[in-house]
C-alpha cells in the first residue's frame, strides 16, 4: 500500500468511526484534537467524560467549509459573513450566534457556538470524508497540557478513544485564536 493509499484508508477509517458514534483523535493546526459527530449526544457525552470537561463550557466545531457549519448557526448579515470568509480557511475560531435549535451540549451556557473552517489538510479532509463538521477540542484532560504527538495521545487516551488518525500538526505553536464575530473582540489570542 502506498503512502497516499494508506493516508486515504486512515481518513476513511477515522470518518467511519465518527459516523458510527465513536470518539477519535486527530491532528489540528497546533495540537491533537478529540472529535466526534456533533449531532450525536452520546458521542459528545463520552468525549466530555474522557476529557473531564464540563458540558457548560461549550465546544468548538471544525469543518471543511462553511456549508458544514450553517445548520448549527443563525443566519448572518452579509458583513459578518464577509468577516468569516476573510479569515477562512485558517486558524481563527469564531464565536457565532448559535441557531435556536443548536444542542446545548455544543453551546454550553452560551448563546454562541465556536466554529472554524480548517486549513489543516488532514482535518479538512476528515470533515469532507465524514460529511459533516466535527467536535474539535484539544486532546487533554481539562486543565492539562494538550497532546502534541501521536505518542502523547496514545499514552493518555489509547484505551478510551476509538481511533487515532496519525499525522503532522499544522505548524502553529498555540491553539487557534478565538474571536467574537459580532463584536470582533479577541477572546483567546
Amino acid at each position: 500500500m502506498t503512502d497516499g493509499n494508506q493516508d486515504n484508508f486512515r481518513l476513511r477509517l477515522a470518518a467511519h468511526w465518527v459516523q458510527a458514534g465513536g470518539v477519535i483523535a486527530y491532528p489540528t493546526e497546533a495540537v491533537f484534537g478529540l472529535g466526534c459527530d456533533p449531532s450525536d449526544p452520546l458521542a459528545v457525552s463520552r468525549l466530555l467524560a474522557i476529557k473531564q470537561r464540563p458540558v457548560n463550557k461549550g465546544l468548538i466545531l471544525v469543518a471543511a467549509d462553511w456549508s458544514q457549519l450553517q445548520p448549527w448557526l443563525q443566519p448572518l448579515p452579509p458583513r459578518l459573513q464577509q468577516r468569516l470568509q476573510d479569515s477562512w480557511p485558517g486558524p481563527v475560531t469564531w464565536l457565532v450566534p448559535a441557531a435556536k435549535d443548536c444542542p446545548w451540549w455544543l453551546t454550553g451556557d452560551h448563546a454562541t457556538l465556536a466554529v472554524r473552517v480548517s486549513n489543516h489538510p488532514l482535518t479538512h479532509n476528515l470533515c469532507k470524508k465524514a460529511g459533516s463538521a466535527l467536535v474539535s477540542t484539544s486532546a487533554n484532560i481539562s486543565s492539562q497540557a494538550p497532546a502534541r504527538s501521536v505518542l502523547q495521545v496514545q499514552l493518555r487516551f489509547a484505551t478510551r478513544i476509538d481511533y487515532l488518525l496519525p499525522g503532522p500538526l499544522g505548524g502553529y505553536t498555540r491553539p487557534t485564536t478565538i474571536r467574537d464575530l459580532v463584536t470582533g473582540r479577541t477572546v483567546r489570542p
